[in-house]
């Protein structure tokens, strides 16, 4: 379930909403691995001795591969050849290193990760948390589940083993090219092809295999999460067969995109597999003498043993150039969550919002992305300090793009929008989030007690603090009947509280931020007549002297507001109040 918490001066969060979001920012896959190897920073030291310990546990298995083969050919020529207590130390050191890279690299990539996800809710919780009430709870899940797992790998599969070829191609065309020039270049060419040409093309084709295979899991698990989430009105209109099918729908496009995948990491294997044996052939050849110059029997077993040991760590590789793609796609996402982007405007950025709180869009044109249609097309409102307005229209129609403009969870691509006459482009997005308190439509309540829940909206808030709210509420005389009064546990979702209760406590958890404006997205939503309107008549009470902006599909008669706009085709038109 997302998450949602209704004071817009902490953060608006999650919730599942069915359009699209305006990105954070703008990023190319390498400019997004770049902010993740930034933020590995702090465990730098970790990450180069797990790669410096890959790197020796690397020369330990060459040197034992090498030095195996000597001693084999010497065994069967008859030859006499002393590697007995070098097989010995290199044996052990090989197992040594490994297991400490082990250890070592995947404890530094483990530190690297909880820093990752430290940095990506942090940069959530101030500032582009802005923006979660308006994404889907599914590719809000597949970013920070499958995404952000998907990065370990970035240092594991792709870093350490890219280090290890950069100290395997010279060491072969060193000691291979020792004893023949041309067998040396030709080997190290195909291992070049192997390791480094074959798993380039591999990422630059895939690239986009990956981006779709990412956005398909994305709604594979947005499809399901709808499927679940809203499973009681699916079947009260019979409508599980639809949903049903859309999930299949969804997961047959995934497993088709997963093939297609497979298919390049097959080809992928199969081209580097063929190299590696071409390699060998070649060995082969040299130490027969046939088209290529003759080389000792003792030494062309070595490097035999030595080729076949190189080419096998290449393999790494090949696989890492597939992955390669899906994780350049994987760091994008996390990383466009996460990062607001810089301001349009050359302006300078104000430290705190202006006192005076009265609101002015003019000319806003705004669509989520440049493939959708306009959804304002030219709004143009004045909302003074104090107003109490109704924003009316049918769903789709731009009432929650409204919502989130005001937030700066999404900015205009023309016109302006003014806070006290000041633009808010130039404001800090948390100064004007502290004018602004949110209550959406979905208000949930956590698996915590009440006390919990409110602290939410005010952490600082004392206990007076919160049973005032909860008065403002109307809802004190239920949590005071309460056996455990504050420290109730409400159950997931507030399960244990009625619609009713429930939403008055989320309300009481806006009313805990002073913020001046509040803005209501359909604050009844799921209660009954009755329950709603008595709902509204509490906040008809609790408001007074905030200005209130009331985004609603209807009204019930029981609102008290200055004045009533309807919004059609993108623009807003008066109503009579």
């Amino acid at each position: 379930m997302a998450m949602q918490d209704q004071t817009s001066a902490v953060q608006p969060p999650a919730r599942l909403h069915t359009m699209p979001v305006q990105p954070t920012a703008r990023f190319t896959d390498w400019q997004a691995v770049c902010v993740i190897f930034g933020l590995w920073r702090r465990q730098g030291v970790r990450l180069v001795a797990g790669a410096l310990l890959a790197l020796a546990a690397l020369a330990c298995g060459l040197a034992l591969m090498q030095v195996s083969g000597l001693r084999l050919a010497g065994c069967v020529l008859g030859e006499v050849v002393v590697t007995t207590a070098l097989l010995r130390w290199v044996g052990v050191g090989r197992v040594t290193l490994r297991y400490a890279e082990r250890l070592f690299a995947h404890d530094a990539m483990f530190r690297a990760l909880a820093d990752l996800r430290v940095w990506f809710f942090q940069s959530l919780a101030h500032g582009a948390a802005a923006g979660l009430g308006f994404r889907r709870a599914g590719d809000m899940l597949s970013r920070l589940v499958s995404d952000i797992g998907a990065l370990d790998g970035l240092y594991l599969r792709i870093v350490v083993p890219l280090v290890c070829a950069g100290l395997t191609f010279p060491a072969l065309l060193v000691i291979v090219g020792r004893q023949s020039l041309v067998l040396g270049v030709a080997v190290g060419v195909l291992f070049a092809c192997s390791s480094f040409l074959v798993p380039w093309l591999i990422a630059r084709s895939g690239q986009k295999a990956a981006d779709q295979a990412a956005h398909l899991l994305a709604h594979l698990r947005i499809s399901v999460l709808d499927l679940v989430g809203g499973l009681r009105e699916i079947r009260a209109f019979g409508a599980e067969g639809r949903m049903l099918a859309r999930v299949q729908a969804a997961d047959a496009a995934l497993l088709q995109g997963q093939m297609a995948v497979a298919r390049r990491a097959a080809f992928a294997n199969a081209l580097a597999f063929l190299f590696g044996q071409s390699a060998v052939f070649m060995v082969l050849l040299a130490i027969g003498g046939i088209l290529l110059p003759r080389i000792g029997a003792l030494e062309g077993v070595s490097i035999l043993f030595l080729t076949v040991a190189a080419f096998e760590s290449a393999v790494t590789l090949t696989r890492a150039g597939l992955q390669a793609g899906i994780m350049g796609v994987s760091a994008r996402r996390v990383v466009e969550m996460a990062v607001q982007p810089a301001a349009a405007n050359t302006q300078v950025m104000h430290e705190n919002a202006p006192a005076d709180t009265s609101i002015r869009l003019n000319n806003v044109r705004f669509r989520w992305a440049e493939d959708r249609p306009w959804v304002l097309k030219g709004l143009t409102l004045d909302i003074p300090a104090g107003a109490r307005v109704a924003i009316l229209g049918p769903s789709g129609i731009g009432k929650s793009s409204l919502a989130a403009l005001l937030l700066r969870a999404a900015s205009p691509q023309e016109g302006h929008i003014y806070l006290g006459g000041e633009d808010i482009a130039t404001i800090r997005p948390d100064a004007v989030r502290s004018k602004m308190a949110w209550l959406s439509q979905a208000t949930h309540l956590f698996d915590d007690t009440i006390r919990a829940n409110l602290l939410l909206g005010r952490p600082d808030a004392s206990e007076d603090d919160l049973w005032k709210a909860l008065d403002q509420a109307a809802v004190s005389d239920v949590v005071r009947a309460l056996p455990e009064g504050l420290d109730t546990w409400v159950g997931e979702g507030g399960i244990r509280l009625s619609g009713g209760q429930g939403r008055r406590i989320a309300l009481a958890r806006t009313l805990l931020a002073p913020a001046p404006i509040l803005i209501l997205d359909e604050p009844a939503t799921g209660l009954d007549a009755q329950t709603e309107q008595e709902f509204l008549r509490t906040l008809n009470t609790v408001s007074e002297g905030r200005t209130v902006i009331l985004i609603a599909h209807r009204l019930t008669g029981v609102e008290k507001l200055d004045r009533i706009w309807r919004l059609s085709e993108g623009v807003a038109k008066a109503a009579a109040a």
